[in-house]
């Protein structure tokens, strides 16, 4: 069984940075995709970022250029570093893994964008 922890949410202000990690534990292949999503108040789970095992990445276009997905394949643990966040980041942000045709979920954790 495939556990997802995440860790780093919390409040910040306009303008600000966080960073959110997401460990893995379990039996996971070497060629497994994490990523984060988010779900804010009212609205579907929208793509955040995504990373494979490669490094290949793919980010939603209301991200680019300011937050960054990276992941440590030996730790099996992937971050999301969030800079130059809006309110409109506010949201329950989730870390997913795929492998092996499985979709594992996180637990989410809140980050608040204060104006």
């Amino acid at each position: 069984q495939v556990q997802l922890v995440e860790s780093g949410g919390g409040l910040v202000q306009a303008g600000g940075s966080l960073r959110l990690s997401c460990a893995a534990s379990g039996s996971i292949s070497g060629i497994s995709v994490m990523g984060w999503y988010r779900q804010a108040p009212g609205k579907q789970r929208e793509l955040v970022a995504v990373i494979t095992s490669r490094g290949n990445t793919n980010y939603a276009e209301s991200v680019k250029g300011r937050f960054t997905i990276s992941r440590d394949n030996a730790k099996n643990t992937a971050f999301l570093r969030m800079n130059s966040l809006k309110p409109e980041d506010t949201a329950v942000y989730y870390c997913s893994l795929v492998d092996i045709g499985q979709n594992y979920w996180g637990q989410g954790t809140q980050v608040t964008v204060s104006s």
